[in-house]
Formats: C-alpha cells, sequence, structure tokens
C-alpha cells in the first residue's frame, strides 16, 4: 500500500531532525546525563515535528541500548514504537479523548509498571483540548508520578495549557522551519524518489509550506500525482492556487501609472477566471510585505522565502517605491484582507479597496503638509493633476500666468535688498516683507497689525489677542536676521496696541498684475471670498 511522502521519510533519529536545534541539543544533553523529567510540553505551529520529537524520545528512553540519544532501531522496542504498537507508549489523541473519565483512567494506568519496556511514555497529542475539569483530575499524577512514568503533552496552543500543569513540566517551542532547509529536505526527498524539479517549482511548495514541513511534504505529493516526475513551477502554482510574481506585479504597475481603470480590469479577470479574491488579497498582503522587506534589507535576503531569481526581481520592483508607500500599502492591504473575511460583496469590496491603493499613493505626509502650511506654501501633490483649461477670452500678450491659488501665493521673483539695521523706525514694513518673501504670510499679516520698537538690542511687538497664534518668534527672528545680519532679542506681548497701527503700503501693481487681478477666475473667487487678499503675482515664465 501507498505510503505518503510525509510518513515515508518522517525522522526516525535525532540526527534526521531539521530546524530544531534548540529541542534536540537539550533532550540530547539531557540523556546522555540521566536528567530525564517526568513531564514535556511540546508546542509549536503545525507541521514542526513536536510528535515525530516525541516518538524519537519514547525510542531513545526504551531502546535495549538506552536511555541513549541514538537509538538502534532494530530492537523489538524501536521497530514497535517506529509501528506505532509499542505497549508501553500509549499515544492518546486529547481531541477525543479530552473528559475526566478518561483522565481518570489514564491515572489507574499509570499505577502499573510497564510490560517490556523502561519506562511507559503517555504521548498526548493536542493537549490544549483536554478539559479543565480533567486536568485538575491529572495535576496531582503529573506533578509526582511514578518513577517509570514519562509525559509528553503536544500542543499548537500552548496559552491553552493551565499554569498549574505547565509549571510542572519542562516547555519546548518548536520554532517554523526555516525556508532553505524546507527546500534542501525537498530536494534530497526529490533526488531519492526520481523526481526532476527546479529550483522555482520547489520554492513554490516551500512558500505553500509556510515553515511546515509536513504541509510542504503534502504539497509536493500532491504536486508529483499532478505532475508526474517532472515538476514545473507554473503548473505547481495552478495546482495550489497560488499567484506567480508576474501577476502580482500588476499591481504595482497599475499603482505605478496612477491607473484605476486597470485595477478594475484585474478583479474582473480574477472573477472572470474563477479565482479567489480573499487568496489573491493575502498573496498581494504578502507581496508587498516582501517588497518592503527588499526594501529595506536589499535582494538575496533570508527574510523572503524565495527564490533568487524572484528576489532580485522584487527588489527592482520595491526600487520604484519608498518605504513608507510600501508600508502604507501593506496596512490598506491588511485591513482589505479582514474585511474580504465576512464580506457578503467581496468583488465590490476588492475593487474599493485596490482604488484607495491608488489613492494612498497620492497622499502627502503630514510632516509636509505642516511645514508647507507653516511655510505659507501648499504641499506638492505626488502625482501631477491635469492642467486647468485655457481661458477662452484672448491675452494681450503670450507672457499672461493665470493667477496662483488663493491659499498659496507665491514668492516674488525678486527681492529688494536689505535696509541698513540702523533705520529703528522701519523695523515693522521691513519684516512684513522679509516675511512675505520667504512664504511666512501669517506671521507677516501679524506684524502688520502690530506695534514693533526697538528698545536696548530688543525688538517689542504689541499684538492683538487673535494674532497670539499667528506671531512665530522663530520666523521673526529669521527675518531680524535676514534684514539686519545680527541676532536681536524678541519680546511679544498680546493686548490692544496703544495706537493702531496703520496699514502698510501694498506695492504698486505692474502690467502683470493688473492682467492677472483682470482675469475672471480670479475675481470670480474674490466674489466668494471678499475678504481674500492677493498679496503678491509671480509670473512662472520668468
Amino acid at each position: 500500500m501507498y505510503q505518503v511522502i510525509a510518513r515515508k521519510y518522517r525522522p526516525q533519529t535525532f540526527a534526521e531532525l531539521i530546524g530544531q536545534e534548540h529541542v534536540r541539543t537539550t533532550l540530547e544533553n539531557a540523556i546522555a546525563q540521566n536528567r530525564i523529567a517526568h513531564g514535556y510540553i511540546f508546542s509549536g505551529q503545525r507541521g514542526t515535528g513536536k510528535t515525530t520529537v516525541a516518538r524519537i524520545l519514547a525510542r531513545c528512553l526504551n531502546c535495549i541500548h538506552g536511555p541513549t540519544a541514538t537509538p538502534c532501531g532494530i530492537c523489538a522496542s524501536c521497530k514497535e514504537i517506529t509501528g506505532g504498537n509499542a505497549i508501553d507508549v500509549i499515544e492518546i489523541d486529547a481531541a477525543s479523548n479530552r473528559g475526566i473519565n478518561e483522565m481518570r483512567e489514564l491515572r489507574e494506568n499509570i499505577r502499573y509498571r510497564p510490560a517490556r519496556d523502561r519506562y511507559k511514555v503517555f504521548i498526548v497529542d493536542e493537549a490544549h483540548q483536554i478539559t479543565s475539569e480533567a486536568f485538575n483530575a491529572l495535576l496531582k499524577t503529573l506533578e509526582e508520578p511514578p518513577e517509570w512514568v514519562v509525559f509528553i503533552l503536544c500542543t499548537t496552543e500552548a496559552h491553552k495549557i493551565p499554569t498549574t500543569i505547565a509549571s510542572r513540566c519542562q516547555l519546548f517551542s518548536f520554532r517554523s522551519v526555516d525556508f532553505e532547509e524546507v527546500l534542501k529536505r525537498m530536494e534530497e526527498i526529490c533526488a531519492k524518489e526520481g523526481i526532476e524539479a527546479d529550483h522555482e517549482a520547489l520554492s513554490v511548495l516551500a512558500q505553500a509550506g509556510e515553515g511546515s514541513v509536513r504541509d510542504s511534504l503534502s504539497a509536493l505529493d500532491q504536486a508529483i500525482a499532478c505532475c508526474g516526475s517532472k515538476l514545473d513551477a507554473v503548473e505547481v502554482r495552478n495546482m495550489l492556487g497560488m499567484f506567480s510574481l508576474e501577476s502580482l506585479d500588476q499591481v504595482t504597475q497599475a499603482l505605478a501609472a496612477q491607473d484605476s481603470r486597470r485595477m478594475l480590469d484585474l478583479v474582473q479577470e480574477l472573477e472572470r477566471n474563477g479565482r479567489n479574491l480573499q487568496h489573491f488579497c493575502r498573496e498581494l498582503a504578502r507581496y508587498f510585505r516582501n517588497l518592503l522587506v527588499a526594501k529595506v534589507a536589499g535582494a538575496n535576503t533570508r527574510l523572503i522565502a524565495a527564490s533568487p531569481r524572484e528576489q532580485e526581481r522584487l527588489a527592482e520592483i520595491a526600487a520604484g517605491f519608498s518605504e513608507d508607500d510600501l508600508a502604507r500599502y501593506l496596512q490598506l492591504t491588511l485591513d482589505l484582507f479582514k474585511d474580504l473575511q465576512s464580506s457578503l460583496q467581496p468583488r465590490l469590496h476588492l475593487e474599493i479597496g485596490l482604488i484607495r491603493l491608488i489613492y494612498a499613493a497620492r497622499l502627502v505626509p503630514i510632516e509636509e503638509a505642516l511645514t508647507s502650511l507653516q511655510g505659507g506654501s501648499a504641499p506638492a501633490a505626488k502625482a501631477p493633476k491635469p492642467p486647468l483649461p485655457a481661458p477662452k477670452q484672448p491675452a494681450p500678450q503670450r507672457q499672461t500666468a493665470p493667477a496662483p491659488p488663493l491659499a498659496a501665493p507665491a514668492v516674488a521673483p525678486a527681492a529688494p535688498p536689505p535696509q541698513p539695521a540702523s533705520q529703528p523706525g522701519d523695523w515693522r514694513s521691513r519684516l512684513y516683507t522679509a516675511l512675505t518673501e520667504m512664504g511666512m504670510k501669517f506671521t507677516a499679516d501679524a506684524v502688520e497689525h502690530s506695534e514693533v520698537r526697538e528698545v536696548n538690542n530688543e525688538l517689542h511687538f504689541t499684538a492683538p489677542d487673535e494674532f497670539a497664534v499667528s506671531l512665530n518668534e522663530k520666523d521673526i527672528l529669521k527675518a531680524v536676521q535676514k534684514i539686519g545680519g545680527r541676532p536681536m532679542r524678541v519680546r511679544i506681548a498680546l493686548g490692544d496696541a496703544p495706537a493702531k497701527a496703520a496699514p502698510l503700503a501694498k506695492p504698486a501693481r505692474d502690467d502683470v498684475s493688473e492682467r492677472a487681478l483682470g482675469h475672471p477666475e480670479v475675481k470670480r473667487f474674490q466674489e466668494m471670498f471678499p475678504d481674500a487678499q492677493v498679496r503678491v503675482v509671480r509670473n512662472l515664465k520668468e
């Protein structure tokens, strides 16, 4: 009768075990020093060797040459434990024997010595399924068992084991097996089975296991049944329902081109081919994670479970995006995957989620937005927007430029030369001009409505209460340094100014300003916002 690969090539000694060196070393030393505990807890994800190590430990303890870290494998005890019919090695499935009555029977069985072997070993699989009452019934026996009893509790959810039980056992945490070790193990098995498989096909099978050796070997068994003696990466992906790097790259190409239509076409293609949208979203999240890791760590890193060719391709794709963008895409994709798990309309959610990725690429970091607002200029968008249509009425000259947005006035092209610092009576106008040229319009407005006096190399500002936030001391110090070329201290007082400051004289309008202010669109904005002022007009062609 055919035996699946995962069982046929199951490790029988510690030397054949892969990926759990910390467990193997500790148990080998314990056996060599005769420091064998009466209770062990093996925890970890599925398919990492918990039950296998429990059987190997039982063979080490009951081998005719034992206790030894290298069981012979030919004695009656070793053969029976390997076949699963040893009378003194009892394997219990806690998923179906989880009640207090089963634990009472177990407790009665413990009282009797082994029939033939040195130890009576109880291997309890899925131990977290045992009820609290059953654990309580086993508590005293587990704490002080007879000298010939060894308990081994195997579980994938160690946090569900009561602390009273865990404190009486030695806990071993099994890790997920490294991608390269799984790949090497499958190459050895394929060589023994006479299977021809390229590196990329085995990489796909190792990725499907996600660190579980048993899952990867089960996928290998399925691939051999599907493809025969020669494994092809494309056929293996189609069999497992996985997506190739080229298909996932369509999303990043649409992001780079800011093409929402392409995203919708991609969802349409997935729906037409009957692909699982939730599975696609999970693969997309893993794809963005690999891109982020490739961006941070570069190509040829062990942090990415992929072949060298795929890692180089991931590094090339990641070079076109920033770390912030990739982290944002990953978070949005994870949120989308969570929504798809309970969605009644998965296609609608996937379409909206992919279009949100397009819009996320246009976002400006909050730091840049705040800096731009403080500096008086609007933040530049990542993706250029289409230009506004040209006005219908002809302009007198080709140099006429459309008026800039009111929220972000441009800086004047030519700055007047700074006046010497020895003119004490004109600080307000000079500061206003300097702040306007530097793009700090809010601070300039506050200075315009303030009284400014120079006293003993200090500038005293008296401003109304409504300008308390706008009167930025750091901006004023920069303007003072620009005007006078020497440091001065600034003191700001709030309250009514002794004498209301007269409005500063505005520069005369030139021909370009007159044409810009006479533009119909500018007039329309001035009608909508009657209190708005256009302070500076800049010719973009100069």
